[in-house]
């Protein structure tokens, strides 16, 4: 592909706006780059990650979503920009198993470029926070701990038959969404692995949950009342949630705090903050030093570059009064809304978007296992916010799933495609266990 608009990074506003352009320019006017396959929407890594989604029906190829929805699909990572000749490099595809060339470095010209590749792990600088801490970045990464999670509820069904009542000790490091979300699907994995085999294990007992959260109360962002409605069902399901606590080193088998406490490790969790990818910084691009997100203006455009965009967690952004917007997915969500109006007022020859873009909070959801969820929404009158819990809160944490769908599959399809998950979840394991 020549030209056109060009899109790295495929995940929830990256792939909405190529879905979007696509069916309205066509492939050869869109483009979307992504160092993966298949696309997998990623609030429900956690799950992945317990086990209880299989990443393998869930995950949407993306050959097959640019076949439906008019674009091309670029296969390889982005290494390099030459903005100047707008032009990016595509990094070589290699196999895994002998490292095999599939396909060669690429070279890809734009008329326009947006960058939507999302954030990764920010360790602050912990001592062995990089080396001894899984962090759900990717599917990879959940997929590795539910492996690992698998070997030691093996080992410690195999202690507890010859009676030996060690169990394994799982500490998550960041008591925010991710965090109280894992903590909450574990315990309920846990119990279901129970059932499949591992009948010497009181999970209650033998799979111990540790959440550490530097701040006063977890989910901080959020109002107190649902941080104190999530530490209430946390404390239900019998998980640790220790706060003010500041980690200072991780070892192999055990986490140290600024206390000099220690809480002992077999499986570790880094969610306790995010940074953009730190090739950006490579790029040319204009970055901020303290999460390394690329630097854009009141449209989204980057700051000093022409032709160029970034929406989503990568994006430094802020809002009306200054304050950087949050990086969820709703906000990603709406960016790549407000850039689909840019590029078709562009295609159609019309001046640019006057308005600003402006981000608007919708409130937050947090998921408490597979029966409850806390949050807060936000109503239309500024400063109003409605508690939701339970059922309802369920219910709606859900729809945002089956919203992502529908703007990349259309109504029909996502509908077809929930009835079909529900069915398959009847009819396998409630958890993964191979």
């Amino acid at each position: 592909m020549q030209g056109g608009i060009v899109i790295v990074g495929g995940g929830a506003g990256g792939l909405e706006l190529a879905c979007k352009l696509g069916r309205k320019l066509g492939p050869a006017k869109v483009a979307l780059v992504d160092s993966r396959l298949y696309h997998i929407w990623k609030p429900s890594l956690h799950e992945v990650a317990a086990g209880t989604l299989d990443i393998h029906q869930e995950g949407l190829s993306y050959q097959m979503l640019g076949h439906d929805n008019g674009f091309t699909f670029v296969y390889g990572a982005m290494t390099a920009l030459d903005a100047a000749v707008r032009r990016l490099t595509v990094a070589p595809v290699t196999a895994t198993a002998d490292n095999e060339e599939v396909l060669p470095e690429r070279h890809i010209e734009y008329d326009s470029l947006v960058i939507a590749v999302g954030s990764t792990s920010n360790y602050f600088g912990v001592p062995g926070a990089r080396e001894h801490t899984i962090s759900l970045n990717g599917t990879e990464d959940a997929e590795r701990f539910r492996l690992k999670l698998l070997r030691l509820l093996a080992g410690a069904e195999q202690e507890a038959e010859e009676g030996d009542q060690a169990g394994l000790d799982v500490v998550i490091i960041g008591g925010g969404a991710t965090g109280v979300e894992l903590a909450a699907e574990l315990r309920e994995a846990s119990s279901v692995y129970a059932v499949y085999g591992f009948n010497h294990l009181q999970v209650r007992r033998d799979v111990r949950i540790t959440l550490l959260e530097g701040a006063p109360r977890i989910l901080a962002p959020l109002p107190e009342r649902v941080s104190d409605a999530a530490l209430r069902l946390l404390n239900k399901r019998a998980i640790r949630v220790v706060t003010d606590c500041r980690v200072t080193k991780i070892e192999k088998d055990k986490v140290i705090d600024a206390k000099g406490n220690t809480y002992h490790a077999n499986l570790c969790v880094w969610a306790a903050g995010i940074r953009a990818p730190e090739f950006l910084a490579s790029l040319g691009l204009p970055t901020n030093g303290r999460s390394g997100q690329i630097e854009v203006d009141d449209h989204l455009r980057v700051k000093g570059v022409p032709n160029v965009y970034a929406l989503g967690d990568c994006a430094g952004c802020v809002d009306a009064s200054g304050q950087p917007v949050p990086p969820r997915a709703q906000a990603a969500h709406q960016q790549a809304d407000y850039l689909f109006h840019t590029f078709m007022r562009q295609a159609a020859g019309k001046p640019p978007l006057a308005k600003p873009y402006a981000y608007r909070d919708y409130g937050s959801l947090v998921s408490i296992g597979h029966r409850t969820t806390v949050g807060s929404l936000m109503g239309a009158l500024r400063g109003f916010s409605w508690f939701v819990e339970g059922f309802l809160a369920r219910l709606m944490y859900l729809s945002l799933h089956l919203l992502h769908h529908k703007a990349i599959l259309g109504p029909v399809r996502t509908a077809v495609l929930a009835v079909a998950r529900f069915l398959i979840r009847r009819t396998t394991p409630l958890v993964k266990l191979h």
